[in-house]
C-alpha cells in the first residue's frame, strides 16, 4: 500500500512541533519525525480501515438472506436424519461419490436404507446403532433463506441432547412416521412425539412443519385415508401443547429415502390427492418473529474450546457482536475482549442475532467458562440469580410423585443444566378464568400445599450456582426452561420474576 512519505503534518501537531523546538532547540528534530511517522500510521490505519469497511460493505451485501435454524424433531427412527441428509443432498451439499460411498457401508452393515442417515449421523456409534446420539449441524440453502439444520436425538435416553437442539432452533421440523405401527408407537404415551412437541413449544420453536414420513411404505403407499388420520390425532395434541395450530403448524406428507416432494412438489402420478407445497418451499416461506439487533447482547454459551485462545459456542439470541467488542462473561463478571468472530467456517466482523456463531475472547482462560455461562453486553449485563419466581405447567410426574415444596428437579434453561428445589408453591392458576398470572395483585387466596399433573402453578425455585436469567417477557430465549426427574420431562414453564438488579436472591 503506497503512502506518501511526505504527509502533511496536521497545523496543530506543526504547531507543537514549534513549541517543542522553542524550549528545547536539539531534541525538536527527532519530535518531528516521531510526529510524522505517528501521522502515517494514522494515514495507514484509515486506510485499512476504510479497506475492512468496504469489505464488510461487501459481506453484508452477500448476507441479505435470512438465517433460520430448523431443529428435526420425532421419535426414534421417524427418519429424521434420513429427511436431514437427503435436504442436503438435494440442495447440493453433498456430492453422488459420498452417497455411494454411505451406500456402500450401510450395505456392508446390512441396513440399506440407512444410507442418507450416515450424512447427518456422523460417529461410528450413531451409524451402528442407527440412532442418532448428538446433535447434527449441517447448513443448506434455499431461494431466500440460509438454514443450519439440527438433528436431533429423537430416542429418549438422549433427550437432554434434544433439549440443547431445540433450544437453539427458530423453526421445527416434527417428523413422523405413517408406517403403521410406528407413529402410534411415538404417540402414545412415553412415545418421543409427544414429548419432543412439549418441549419444542417450551424452548421457543414458534413454527412446526409436521412432515409425515415414510409415505412411500408398502403398508401406506401413499394412502390419503393414513395421511388424514395422522392429522387428525396430532392436530389436537399441537393445540393441547400451545401451538396456534392454523397459523403455526403446517403438514405434509413425504419420502425422506426417496426425497419425495421434498425439493420439488408431487407428481401426480404417484399420489393423486396432495396439491400443497413441497418441504423448501414451506420452510422458505415461514414467517419467524424478528430479533432486535440493537438489543443488550446476550449469547449463552453451549461449548467452548481452545484454539489460539479461548473460543465459545453460541447462538446470539439478541444484540450484535463486532470484532474488538468488549464484553463480560456471566455469572463470574469477567470482562473479555472479542478477538475474532466465525459463522459456520467463514471468518466474519460481527455478527447479529439467531447466528451460531463461535467468537474467540481475550482475558479469559477456556477453564473459567462453563456450559450456560452468557457473554453479555457490559452496559446491560443479564442477571445473575439462585432464585427465581416461576410459572409452570405440570406435565406428568412419576408414580405417585406429588408436586410440593421440596420437590427436586433438574433445571434446563437455555444451555443451563442445573439441579434445583421447589422452595415454595405461591399459587395455582386456573387457565380457564385466566390467562395470565398479575404479579402486583396481592391475593388474600391461600398458598396451594400441593399441585397435581396438568396444573399451572406459580413458584419459587432455587438453585446451587449463581445462573443466568431473564424473565421471560423481556428474553423469551433466556427465560423458558424444562424440568425433567429421571429421565423424564415433569414440568416446562418460564420465568416470572426475578430479583432486583445486582441481588442474587430476593
Amino acid at each position: 500500500m503506497p503512502v506518501d512519505s511526505g504527509a502533511a503534518p496536521a497545523p496543530a501537531e506543526v504547531a507543537a512541533a514549534d513549541s517543542a523546538a522553542d524550549a528545547s532547540p536539539e531534541p525538536a528534530a527527532e519530535g518531528v519525525k516521531e510526529i510524522q511517522s505517528s501521522l502515517q500510521s494514522l494515514e495507514l490505519k484509515a486506510n485499512v480501515t476504510a479497506q475492512e469497511d468496504a469489505q464488510e460493505v461487501e459481506n453484508e451485501v452477500e448476507e441479505t438472506k435470512r438465517h433460520l435454524n430448523v431443529v428435526f424433531i420425532g421419535h426414534v427412527d421417524a427418519g429424521k436424519s434420513t429427511a436431514g441428509g437427503q435436504i442436503l443432498f438435494l440442495s447440493g451439499q453433498v456430492d453422488d461419490r459420498t452417497i455411494q460411498k454411505y451406500e456402500k457401508e450401510a450395505k456392508d452393515k446390512s441396513r440399506e436404507s440407512w444410507y442418507m442417515a450416515y450424512i447427518m449421523d456422523t460417529n461410528e456409534e450413531e451409524r451402528v446403532k442407527g440412532k442418532t446420539v448428538e446433535v447434527g449441524r449441517a447448513h443448506f440453502e434455499t431461494e431466500h433463506t440460509r438454514f443450519t439444520i439440527l438433528d436431533a436425538p429423537g430416542h429418549k435416553s438422549y433427550v437432554p441432547n434434544m433439549i440443547s437442539g431445540a433450544s437453539q432452533a427458530d423453526i421445527g421440523v416434527l417428523v413422523i412416521s405413517a408406517r403403521k405401527g410406528e407413529f402410534e408407537t411415538g404417540y402414545e404415551k412415553g412415545g418421543q412425539t409427544r414429548e419432543h412437541v412439549l418441549l419444542a413449544k417450551t424452548l421457543g420453536v414458534s413454527k412446526l412443519v409436521v412432515v409425515i414420513n415414510k409415505m412411500d411404505e408398502p403398508t401406506v403407499k401413499w394412502s390419503k385415508e393414513r395421511y388424514d388420520e395422522i392429522e387428525g390425532k396430532m392436530v389436537p395434541f399441537l393445540k393441547s401443547s400451545g401451538y396456534n395450530v392454523k397459523k403455526d403448524v403446517q403438514f405434509l406428507p413425504i419420502s425422506g429415502l426417496l426425497g419425495t416432494n421434498m425439493k420439488t412438489r408431487l407428481d401426480k402420478s404417484i399420489c393423486s390427492w396432495w396439491d400443497g407445497p413441497c418441504l423448501f418451499e414451506v420452510l422458505d416461506r415461514i414467517e419467524v418473529p424478528l430479533r432486535d439487533p440493537k438489543g443488550p447482547v446476550r449469547m449463552p454459551i453451549i461449548d467452548k474450546y481452545k484454539d489460539m485462545g479461548t473460543v465459545v459456542m453460541g447462538k446470539i439470541e439478541s444484540g450484535t457482536i463486532r470484532e474488538g467488542d468488549s464484553l463480560l462473561v456471566m455469572p463470574n463478571k469477567s470482562h473479555v475482549k472479542v478477538i475474532g468472530i466465525s459463522l459456520d467456517e467463514s471468518k466474519v466482523r460481527r455478527a447479529g442475532p439467531a447466528e451460531n456463531v463461535r467468537v474467540k475472547l481475550s482475558g479469559i482462560e477456556e477453564e473459567d467458562i462453563m456450559a450456560g455461562f452468557v457473554l453479555s453486553s457490559v452496559a446491560n449485563p443479564v442477571g445473575a440469580v439462585t432464585e427465581f419466581n416461576a410459572q409452570l405447567q405440570i406435565l406428568e410426574l412419576l408414580d405417585n410423585a406429588i408436586f410440593t415444596a421440596g420437590y427436586k428437579a433438574v433445571l434446563h434453561i437455555h444451555s443451563v443444566v442445573e439441579e434445583c428445589e421447589i422452595v415454595e408453591l405461591i399459587e395455582e392458576i386456573d387457565m380457564k378464568k385466566k390467562k395470565e398470572a398479575d404479579p402486583k395483585k396481592k391475593k388474600p387466596k391461600r398458598k396451594p400445599l400441593f399441585v397435581k399433573n396438568g396444573a399451572v402453578v406459580v413458584c419459587r425455585v432455587q438453585v446451587n450456582n449463581l445462573i443466568c436469567i431473564e424473565k421471560f417477557s423481556d428474553f423469551p430465549q433466556l427465560g423458558r426452561f424444562t424440568l425433567r426427574t429421571e429421565g423424564k420431562t415433569v414440568a416446562v414453564g418460564k420465568v416470572v420474576e426475578v430479583p432486583p438488579v445486582g441481588n442474587p436472591t430476593f
